[in-house]
């Protein structure tokens, strides 16, 4: 049975509505309930005969009541009649059903259906006073408001447009500082399932998560999720592979929509590495991204390659926020930076410095470049890659006021100041 408009619990209290009505097909149930309408100093003159067929002829010409009592027993097609009460019934009323059937699937219909309470007959005078009781404390009670369904996660996606451009690293760095930083709960998702890397960035054993997902999407919900995927800090998950290399893995289209839907579900952010010889054959995980960064280096490859790729994300995924970040800056450069954004009829909107130090004992410990060092300038330069594809700023604490008395002075500090003394 479909759920009829009027069986909502709370209405406008209108001033021409009777506080209630019955129909009933028996004596023994309407003195029953005579007897319970005294005790509510209602008017037992709104007990009728004639069942639910005379509910519906009466209601079609006088206002419905607040609490109506109808009895089922002579209705031969059960829910047609109960769709044409509620087309001559007002919203808000409460309907108590009577019956001889004693059925949970009939029961579990009714109420699926927008009846109020459904009761076996026959009926005693304290089971209608209960049914009653609980009608009218419905009738006072404000519905719960529906919920509201949870946005699903944003889908951020890096591609390098080179080979040996840093894209794993920009894109596992950036997923850390989302998460860390910015304490939202982020799922990466590394489709390089046979070099893939993100999992050996924090020395991580991947695992056949990925591929257990792409091979069975029927497994794939959130406690699948949940334990597939692995859990590097209290924020950052992350689920790769590391398929045997003369494997032709090639994921089924259906398989990663489902699995990237449940992935939305469950974090805040969805991370997602796409190499880029995929961006061709799975167009949708451009056009279902909110962001889309695309990493090159100042190279004339990496100029030709950005013109074309640039070209193809206006087709495909207009409606995406491209990023475009050259990593591994240079001092000296195959293309200074002005030519670059000259030939691709663009502004380069991060740069990345190379640091070949940082980004090896970050490597060699299997550590993020800002849990090295702060201060390097990838780790700031990441970090606002972090603040832009989300749009969140990251709070610096300041120091409390006692802070600055307690530090300590520089050495050379300290020798001026004694040098004064002596003065």
């Amino acid at each position: 049975m479909n759920a009829p408009a009027f069986m909502t619990p709370k209405t406008a209290e209108g001033e021409d509505r009777e506080p209630f009505a019955a129909y009933l097909s028996d004596e023994h149930t309407t003195t029953a309930l005579a007897q319970v309408i005294e005790e509510h100093g209602w008017n037992a003159g709104r007990i009728q005969s004639g069942g639910i067929a005379n509910a519906v002829r009466s209601l079609a010409v006088t206002a419905s009541p607040h609490i109506l009592v109808i009895d089922l027993s002579q209705s031969l097609d059960m829910q047609s009649d109960i769709s044409a009460l509620a087309e001559v019934c007002e919203p808000g009323t409460i309907v108590i059903a009577l019956g001889e059937t004693n059925d949970v699937n009939l029961y579990r219909g009714l109420l699926g259906a927008g009846i109020f309470d459904y009761l076996v007959k026959p009926v005693s005078p304290d089971l209608l006073r209960s049914a009653i009781q609980h009608a009218e404390e419905a009738l006072h009670t404000e519905p719960e408001p529906e919920p509201v369904e949870s946005e699903a996660g944003r889908l951020i996606t890096f591609i390098g447009l080179r080979g040996g451009v840093g894209t794993s690293t920009v894109a596992i760095n950036t997923a850390w500082s989302i998460a860390e930083d910015l304490k939202q709960s982020v799922g990466f998702l590394d489709l390089d399932v046979h070099f893939g890397t993100s999992a050996l960035c924090f020395d991580l054993e991947p695992g056949r998560g990925l591929a257990d997902a792409l091979e069975n999407p029927g497994r794939v919900d959130s406690l699948f999720i949940e334990r597939a995927m692995l859990k590097q800090t209290e924020k950052l998950s992350i689920l790769g592979a590391e398929s045997p290399v003369g494997d032709a893995v090639m994921p089924d289209p259906a398989a990663l929509v489902h699995l990237i839907d449940e992935m939305r579900e469950h974090f805040s952010i969805v991370s997602l590495e796409v190499p880029r010889h995929l961006m061709a054959h799975y167009p949708f995980l451009l056009t279902e991204s909110s962001e889309i960064v695309l990493i090159c280096d100042l190279s004339l490859a990496a100029v030709r390659d950005t013109i074309r790729v640039l070209g193809y994300l206006r087709d495909v995924a207009p409606k995406a926020k491209v990023t475009l970040v050259a990593n591994k800056v240079a001092p000296i450069n195959e293309v200074t930076p002005k030519d670059f954004e000259h030939a691709v009829e663009r502004s380069i909107d991060l740069q990345i410095p190379l640091d070949a130090k940082t980004a090896m004992t970050a490597a060699k410990s299997a550590k993020m470049m800002a849990q090295i060092s702060k201060a390097a300038k990838p780790a700031a330069a990441l970090r606002q890659l972090a603040q832009r594809v989300t749009g969140v700023e990251i709070e610096v604490k300041a120091k409390p006021f006692w802070a600055k008395l307690t530090e300590k002075k520089p050495a050379d500090a300290k020798a001026k100041g004694k040098a004064k003394a002596k003065k």
